[in-house]
Parts: C-alpha cells; structure tokens; sequence
C-alpha cells in the first residue's frame, strides 16, 4: 500500500512539531544551569571552560556540550574560549541581584519537571499528581522547614518579578495611597511600587510563617517603615483594608466558587473607588492564542484539587457578579495579563 504525502508535510515538515515534542531537553538544559548556580558564578567575570566546568563540579564528557549548548540556547556568549552571561542572564540569573528570577526555575526544576511526567494520569483522573496524589499536602511539603519555604517564597518571587516592575509603571498609582498583596508572598509587588511611588504604603497578607521571610525581604530595600505584614488565611479572616488590594497568582489556585469568595473579600474591605488588581496567566477569550495560559492550567491541574486559568470574559463576569462598577484587562509580560475592578 501506497502512502501519500500531503502537501503540508512536504512544504512544513516535521521540525515545528519535533521542536515543541522535545523541547524538555533545552528546558532541562536550563534548570540544570541554574541549579548548578552557573550565571552566578560567570557574574563574577567571564571563565576558559575548563575552569568553569571544575568550578562546578562537572565531568569533561559533557562540560563543553552542555556550555555550548547554553551558548546556542542564548543563555551564554562564547568569545575566545571563555564563556560569559547573556545581559537577560546576568540581570535575572545572577542569584546576587535583586533582580533574580530564577527561584521560579530552581521551583520547576525540584518539583514541577517531575510532576508533569504524569500529565497523562491527570487528564485521565482529574487528580493532582503532586504530594496530594500520595495523601500528603503541598504546602505542608513546602512549608517543612525554613529552607523549603524561602525557596518556593522566593521562586514565586521570581514568576512575579517582571509582572511586578510593569505593575509598578502602568498602574495610576498617583490616585491611591495604600496596597494590600493578599498571597503576596515575599512581597515583591508591594516592594517594587514603594521603590517606584515614594508616598505609596502598604504590605502582604500572607500565612504567618511568612513573616521572617518577608522582614528580610522588605529591609534589604530600606522599606520597613513603609511596608507590613499582615498574618491570617484569607478563607477564614477578613482582609485588612487598603486603597488598592492585589490578588496576584491566587484566583487561578482555585474553583470557582473560592474565587468568587476572595474576590468577595477585596470588595469588602476596599473603600469606594478602590481597586482590586487581580493578575494570573489569563487566557484569551477565544482560547487559541495564550499559549502559556492554556499550559499553565494544566499546570493547576496538576498542583491542585480545583483550580484553572480563565479567561478574561470570566474574570470580568466574576467581577460584575462581585459588584464592581467598572473592569478592564491590560497585557503584562509573558502570557500574564492583569484584571482590574473599580469598586
């Protein structure tokens, strides 16, 4: 039997669907450099790759295919036998900068790489493939101890970090005065509009055992006097009151009925006027373009018993439903768009 080819194999061919089957290896490539702590070791100046491998402990089998492959990736420069940052590497992948957004790799490389290889079951079973999929619970798994808790801290830190610095530039933060981040983490949004709006005050409301975490973040930016920190579980407590209240990567955690309770909460402890700035991985409404929204919710499937990405027709729904006057979406950065509702 005779098989045809069709004209879109013969003028496509089958490279666009290899890149995307076997992409794991460059992505694994990149979550080993940063686990290695690699960019933080050529921030302090370029190195010969002999030198560079030995630094970090690697065999020379693979050394040079390995920093090669960073180079064609982009996440390295290769000039006269020595290797040194890309600039996007050196600002976010040097753990000595303020900038760094690579505790949200060093978080895919531990937890969520190996979770995905069950991606088949979740779809087959609607069931987490996490610590929830053995009886444990995740935040227990994270929370274990200090060390365990900075890092996921820290790697929401880094998911949240170019969407904070946008937030910080395109919000009207001159018609308010206060900020309340509820989930907020480390407070990196909070933190990066107190640096960018001097009369703007405020802090995170956040589970307790994130205080110290917190206080340390906050003081290596001088901003203690202008930031706090507020300790509850935003199911079961009221929010504290605030000009404007962000629920930045929360709603998508959960189903729809504990986001139409939290955004329930936000209107009721914002005063009239407010805002509530609600930012995730929203999916366009036709759901075909928003790549990244589409595969971050599967990414809840995984984590969660319940909860998705949606789209912004749903988040403005939701937020008519809640009773705010008024909601827009504006894009972000990488596949993450902010909704905001005017009470």
């Amino acid at each position: 039997m005779r098989h045809e080819i069709s004209p879109l194999r013969q003028e496509t061919g089958p490279e666009s669907i290899l890149q995307v089957g076997l992409g794991f290896m460059a992505s694994k490539a990149l979550l080993t450099a940063v686990e290695l702590d690699l960019f933080s070791e050529l921030a302090k100046g370029p190195r010969a790759g002999a030198d560079l491998a030995g630094a970090l402990g690697l065999h020379p089998r693979g050394a040079a295919d390995f920093l090669d492959a960073l180079v064609a990736l982009g996440f390295l420069e290769r000039s006269g036998g020595e290797y040194r940052n890309s600039p996007s590497a050196d600002t976010f992948l040097d753990r000595g900068k303020d900038t760094y957004a690579g505790g949200v790799l060093e978080m895919a490389n531990s937890r969520l790489y190996p979770f995905w290889g069950s991606l088949t079951e979740a779809l087959r079973t609607g069931h987490p493939q996490n610590e929830h999929k053995h009886g444990g619970d995740v935040f227990d798994a994270i929370y274990r101890d200090e060390e365990g808790l900075e890092r996921f801290l820290h790697g929401m830190t880094g998911l949240s970090m170019g969407k904070a610095l946008v937030i910080a530039e395109r919000f009207p933060w001159a018609d308010y005065r206060t900020v309340l981040d509820v989930g907020g983490a480390v407070g990196c949004v909070p933190v990066a509009v107190a640096r960018r709006h001097p009369h703007m005050s405020g802090g995170v409301f956040e589970l307790p055992r994130v205080r110290p975490v917190f206080e340390k973040y906050v003081a290596s930016f001088g901003l203690e006097d202008r930031l706090t920190f507020h300790g509850g579980d935003f199911f079961t407590d009221d929010l504290p009151g605030a000009d404007v209240i962000v629920l930045g990567q929360i709603l998508h955690g959960w189903g729809l009925q504990e986001k139409r309770l939290l955004l329930k909460k936000a209107y009721d402890a914002l005063p009239d006027g407010g805002a509530v700035l609600v930012y995730d991985a929203i999916i366009d409404d036709d759901r075909r373009e928003n790549t990244f929204g589409l595969l971050a919710s599967l990414n809840m499937l995984i984590e969660t018993r319940s909860g998705f990405e949606y789209t912004a027709a749903d988040g403005h729904a939701w937020m008519a439903e809640t009773g705010f006057r008024d909601s827009r979406i504006e894009p972000l950065t990488g596949g993450y768009s902010m909704l905001v509702g005017i009470k």
